[in-house]
């Protein structure tokens, strides 16, 4: 099996299960499709531009209460282009959230659990949600089954495989990312990038769990695949990422509990990944208290700090 995926070429053949991110163009939706990907499989992934949400943004008088407890945080941005990209971040979670949920988008408030991750204060464990942007990009996860963690990375980024290889890559990984040709091992690691920072979002570590000390392997599914394991759309086949080791499961984990990971190329130009575990009825984890969300603002694009992009920015310059 290879430990890290396929080349750059395969990018555009989606591999894992679910359905492609929802292009949503703004607060009146779609969102019928969403409901029904909920229905369907339990969680969706939405994804727009903050762009296409400025102006609704800018206009909505509501901005302040639709905000709530992030409003403070939105104010003490130290650019004007920051402080939108915060606010049509939330607004696409919280609109995102209310589909979900069928309730009125002004009923919801965000919170955050140690580590940065978003929750819906007061709805417990009812809806997961998650939040990844780059570029122009947002993107948000909810699931209705268990934890959710998306990322995303412009696909044409170019970073570091020496800097960062013994950070993110786990020894198996290592080996085989070194043996590629310099284009497909670059699309390679960062897909694995996106996997891994989808996988600690959905678990709330953050920067806390170290990314090489966990990897994944690629299994070939689906008719063509046999015989070519690792190699994405080969013959006709469909592909898959699984964890190579889940920490601290010496049995292959809970028969009622299920981790799904897919990658799809969207707009042509960004990766996004998302990690999903189906926890069965009855057993969503309890939740660490949440935030109420007032903490200093972070700069333009750095509300996923503490997660570990910090680390890819810095060491991708």
């Amino acid at each position: 099996m290879n430990a890290a995926g396929a080349g750059a070429g395969a990018v555009e053949a989606e591999y894992g299960p679910g359905s492609a991110p929802l292009a949503v163009a703004g607060p009146d939706g779609p969102w019928d499709e969403l409901g029904d990907r909920l229905d369907d499989e339990g969680r969706a992934v939405v994804c727009t531009t903050w762009g296409q949400w400025l102006t609704a943004a800018l206009l909505d008088p509501a901005l302040r209460p639709l905000l709530g407890h992030d409003w403070p945080r939105y104010r003490q941005g130290p650019t004007a282009a920051g402080r939108m990209r915060f606010a049509v971040s939330r607004l696409v979670m919280k609109y995102t959230a209310a589909s979900a949920l069928n309730v009125p988008v002004d009923t919801l408030d965000l919170g955050y659990r140690p580590g940065g991750r978003p929750v819906l204060r007061g709805l417990g464990g009812e809806l997961e949600v998650s939040l990844a942007h780059t570029d122009e990009l947002i993107v948000v996860g909810v699931s209705r089954t268990g934890p959710i963690g998306v990322d995303a990375e412009p696909a044409a980024r170019d970073i570091s495989f020496e800097l960062l290889r013994e950070h993110v890559c786990t020894p198996a990984e290592d080996a085989e990312l070194a043996l590629l040709p310099e284009e497909e091992r670059r699309a390679r690691m960062l897909r694995l990038w996106t996997l891994k920072e989808a996988y600690t979002k959905a678990l709330g570590h953050g920067m806390r769990r170290s990314f090489a000390g966990f990897g994944f392997v690629i299994e070939p599914i689906g008719p063509g695949a046999g015989g070519v394991p690792g190699a994405l759309g080969v013959g006709g086949g469909a592909a898959r990422a699984v964890l190579a080791e889940v920490p601290g499961d010496s049995g292959g984990g809970d028969p009622q509990e299920r981790w799904t990971f897919a990658t799809h190329l969207v707009q042509g130009r960004y990766l996004v990944s998302e990690a999903h575990r189906r926890v069965r009825a009855g057993a969503v984890p309890v939740a660490a208290p949440a935030d109420s969300g007032s903490r200093r603002a972070a700069g333009p694009l750095e509300e996923r700090v503490p997660e570990p992009t910090g680390l890819l920015r810095f060491l991708d310059r």
